[in-house]
């Protein structure tokens, strides 16, 4: 592409300092989402590590989310899909957010908030599966699926095993 950088061998179709500082937002954002969410995932589900991880993961992800809004009406229309995962993907985690705060189902907030992270992990995959060693050469349709075919099973057995579901 003429009008692109390269960075680490990912392909960004802009020259455009201010584009590619909103991608750089855009990355940092995306990293602290994954490591908040999975730090909010394997602690113990009380008060502390869990609840301060999973609101670093939420604001992490409003951030995350307005910047791939930006970046997709910046890219329009190539990457319309990805303003709509971004939507998908935050109100996913708000409706877990809210059910937690309202002491609402405990079901709920592992449905919601686990969807989340995986349609967040799907976007990434989606939009990078291409430059990545491994995925590159996987078809296009596996970006869409692996995430999903491995975060749902994890899910469900959280529904199924935890003691706090099946204490509720």
């Amino acid at each position: 592409m003429p009008d692109s950088t390269v960075v680490a061998g990912i392909v960004i179709p802009s020259t455009s300092p201010l584009f590619l500082a909103g991608v750089g937002v855009h990355v940092v954002a995306g990293l602290v989402c994954v490591a908040a969410g999975l730090v909010a995932m394997l602690s113990r589900k009380v008060r502390g590590r869990h609840s301060t991880f999973g609101t670093i993961y939420y604001w992490g992800l409003a951030v995350l989310c307005l910047s791939a809004a930006a970046l997709a009406v910046a890219h329009w229309p190539q990457d319309a899909v990805f303003l709509s995962l971004a939507a998908v993907a935050f109100g996913a985690a708000h409706l877990g957010r809210a059910a937690m705060r309202r002491r609402r189902a405990v079901r709920l907030h592992i449905t919601a908030m686990g969807s989340s992270y995986i349609v967040m992990l799907i976007a990434f995959y989606v939009d990078n599966g291409k430059f990545l060693p491994v995925w590159r050469d996987l078809p296009p349709l596996t970006y869409w699926l692996i995430p999903a075919a491995i975060g749902l099973p994890i899910m469900a057995w959280t529904l199924l095993r935890h003691p706090l579901v099946r204490t509720r």
